[in-house]
C-alpha cells in the first residue's frame, strides 16, 4: 500500500479541508498559547518557531501519525545500524559516524570509528601544520593560500561553513573554493596567488569528476609553469578521495591523501576529509565543536518524541505544505551575511536527495515530492523578490533564519536586522486587510484617489513560515543546524518512499556531456547527436576559433 492510500494520509486530507479556510490571523486570535505550543527549543541555542505555519495541534498529531505509518522509527534504526538503505547503490548511509566522538559504531561487528577517528587526527595534524606556518612549499616558504577544488558536496558544504564561520578563521590564511568549469572562476584567482605559498586540495571521491579534474590539471600546469619542477607537485597538492592510487599518479604524496568512504554521500560529506579546507580555516578545535553540535542533533533526532523532535516536525511541516496545501517551492531566507551560501547548500541537500518521482521500490510515487528550494539573504530579498511573496498570489512557505548575536557586531545594526526579519514573517502571516488599508490611507488621501490606491495596499497574508532563531553563529550551533536539515531530508524521503542517497539524474547529465565533448574536436561525431545539439555545436565551433 502506498502512503497516499493509508488511513493516516486520508485523515490529514480531511483535516486539511476543515483547516484551509482558517486564516493565520484567526488561528492566533483563537489560541493565545499558540506560540508556546508550536515552538521547539534545542539546547537553548536554536529556537524553532513554527506558529506561523498553517497548522494547529491536531495537524501536528495527524502528521506524526503519518510518520509512524511510514515506519520512520524502523528506517532510522536501519540507518544508524549501518544497513544498506541506499539500495540502488548497495551502500550503507553512515555520515552520522563522521561526527561521533567514540565507538564502536554502528556496531561492534561493523565499527567504522577507528578509521574515522584516525583520519580526523591526520586532518588535524595537517591543518595545524599549515595554520602554524610549519608546512612549507617547494621553495621553503610557508603555505598561506589554500584552494579547494571540488564540486557539489565537495564544494558547497565546506564553502558554506567557511563563510558562516569566517569570524573565527585564521587571520593570515586565505581559503578559496573553485568548482566551476568556467575559467572565469579559476583564472582570476590564479592571478592573485603566489605559487610558492599556495596549496591545492583536490576533492573528488572517484578522482575522475570532470569539473574537478580539469581545474586540477589547470592548477597543476600553472604551478609547474611557475616553479619549473615536477617535484613541486608533492609539496603543493593534497587529495581527498576514495581512489588514492589515482592521486598518486597525479603526483600527490601518499601522506597528503585523505580517504573518503562509499558510505558517505557527497552532499553529506562536509564532516569528512572533504571538510579539510574548512578545518584549515577555522582550526581543529572549532571543527570539533562543529561535529559536537551535529552529534547532539543526531541524538536528539534518535531519542526525542516526534512531537518534540526538530527534524521530524520540520520535515512534517514540509510534507503538509507540499502535499496538502500544494506549495511547489520553499524559500530559505537567512538574515546573516555569513550564511549567504546556505540556500545554495540546501538546494543540493534537498533537491538532489528528494527531487525524484520514482520510489525506493522502483515504482512511480503517488504524490508530489521535494519542492523547489530557493532563496537569498533576507534583507536583500526584501528589496527584490519579497514583493512576489507578499502580493504575487503564490503559496511560498519560508524558512527565516537569524542569529541573535552578530558575528561582526556594529552598534545598532543587529537590532535593525532582527526587526526586519521578524517584521517580514509577521507581514507574510497576517497581511493587511482592506479595512486596515482604508484607515491608513484616510490619514492622507480621500475620495476617488483613496479608492484607486486601496487595492494596491491590501496584503492577503496567510503565507506560512517558520523562524529558526539561533542564539549565536558559532560552530556547535551551525553543526546542529546542518544536521537538522540533513535529518529533515531523510524523514521526508522515508515518507515519500524515496531513496534520498542516490542521484542518478546527476549521473545522466555527466554521461551526456562526455558524449558531446569529443564532437568539439571531431565534427563528424556530432552526426549521432540530436539536431539541436548539432546546431549548438556548429555555432560554438565557428566562434571558438
Amino acid at each position: 500500500m502506498t502512503i497516499t492510500a493509508s488511513a493516516a494520509w486520508k485523515a490529514i486530507d480531511a483535516h486539511r479541508d476543515l483547516l484551509s479556510p482558517v486564516h493565520l490571523r484567526e488561528m492566533f486570535a483563537r489560541d493565545p498559547g499558540r506560540v508556546t505550543r508550536l515552538s521547539l527549543n534545542f539546547d537553548n541555542t536554536i529556537l524553532f518557531d513554527f506558529s506561523k505555519q498553517r497548522v494547529d495541534a491536531t495537524t501536528l498529531s495527524l502528521l506524526t501519525a503519518l510518520a509512524r505509518e511510514a515506519r520512520l522509527d524502523e528506517w532510522t534504526a536501519r540507518m544508524f545500524g549501518g544497513e544498506k538503505i541506499n539500495a540502488s547503490e548497495e551502500r550503507a548511509v553512515l555520515h552520522v559516524a563522521l561526527r561521533r566522538s567514540h565507538g564502536p559504531f554502528p556496531s561492534a561487528a561493523l565499527d567504522v570509528m577507528p578509521e574515522v577517528l584516525a583520519t580526523r587526527r591526520r586532518m588535524a595534524a595537517f591543518a595545524e601544520a599549515i595554520r602554524s606556518g610549519q608546512m612549507l612549499g617547494f621553495t621553503g616558504l610557508p603555505i598561506r593560500h589554500v584552494v579547494n577544488i571540488g564540486i557539489g558536496g565537495s564544494d558547497l558544504g565546506p564553502k558554506m561553513l567557511s563563510s558562516a564561520l569566517r569570524s573565527v578563521s585564521h587571520p593570515a590564511l586565505s581559503v578559496h573554493y573553485v568548482s566551476n568549469l568556467d575559467s572565469a572562476q579559476l583564472a582570476p584567482l590564479l592571478q592573485t596567488l603566489d605559487p610558492r605559498t599556495t596549496l591545492f586540495l583536490l576533492a573528488s571521491k572517484t578522482f575522475t569528476t570532470q569539473e574537478t579534474m580539469l581545474n586540477a590539471q589547470t592548477a597543476r600546469n600553472w604551478l609547474l609553469a611557475n616553479l619549473g619542477d615536477a617535484a613541486a607537485i608533492g609539496r603543493h597538492f593534497a587529495a581527498l578521495t576514495a581512489k588514492p592510487e589515482r592521486a598518486v599518479e597525479f603526483g600527490i604524496r601518499e601522506d597528503a591523501i585523505f580517504p573518503l568512504w562509499d558510505w558517505v554521500g557527497g552532499r553529506f560529506s562536509v564532516w569528512s576529509a572533504v571538510g579539510l579546507a574548512l578545518m584549515i580555516a577555522i582550526g581543529p578545535q572549532a571543527f570539533g565543536e562543529l561535529l559536537t553540535g551535529a552529534e547532539r542533533m543526531d541524538e536528539h533526532f534518535r531519542s526525542a518524541p516526534y512531537e518534540q523532535n526538530l527534524p521530524v516536525v520540520m520535515a512534517l511541516l514540509g510534507i503538509w505544505n507540499t502535499n496538502f496545501l500544494g506549495a511547489a517551492s520553499n524559500a530559505v531566507l537567512p538574515y546573516n551575511e555569513s550564511l549567504k551560501y546556505f540556500p545554495s547548500f540546501l538546494q543540493q541537500l534537498e533537491m538532489e536527495s528528494n527531487g525524484k518521482s520514482v520510489g525506493i521500490d522502483g515504482q512511480s510515487v503517488a504524490c508530489a515530492t521535494n519542492p523547489i528550494v530557493w532563496g537569498e539573504l533576507g534583507n536583500n530579498g526584501q528589496h527584490a523578490f519579497f514583493q512576489l511573496l507578499h502580493q504575487g498570489g503564490r503559496l511560498v512557505p519560508c524558512d527565516f533564519i537569524a542569529a541573535v548575536r552578530s558575528d561582526y557586531p556594529l552598534p545598532g545594526h543587529q537590532e535593525a536586522l532582527l526587526a526586519n526579519c521578524f517584521a517580514q514573517s509577521a507581514a507574510l502571516a497576517f497581511g493587511k486587510t482592506a479595512a486596515e488599508a482604508r484607515d491608513e490611507l484616510a490619514r492622507s488621501t480621500a475620495g476617488e484617489a483613496l479608492e484607486a490606491l486601496l487595492p494596491h495596499k491590501v496584503f492577503a497574508g496567510n503565507q506560512p513560515s517558520s523562524t529558526l532563531l539561533l542564539a549565536r553563529l558559532d560552530a556547535p550551533t551551525l553543526g546542529a543546524l546542518v544536521a537538522l536539515y540533513e535529518h529533515k531530508v531523510f524523514v521526508q524521503g522515508i515518507i515519500w518512499g524515496l531513496n534520498s542517497f542516490d542521484q542518478w539524474g546527476v549521473e545522466l547529465g555527466k554521461a551526456v556531456a562526455n558524449s558531446i565533448l569529443p564532437a568539439f574536436a571531431e565534427p563528424a561525431l556530432a552526426a549521432r547527436l540530436d539536431a539541436s545539439t548539432q546546431a549548438l555545436l556548429a555555432f560554438s565551433r565557428q566562434n571558438l576559433t
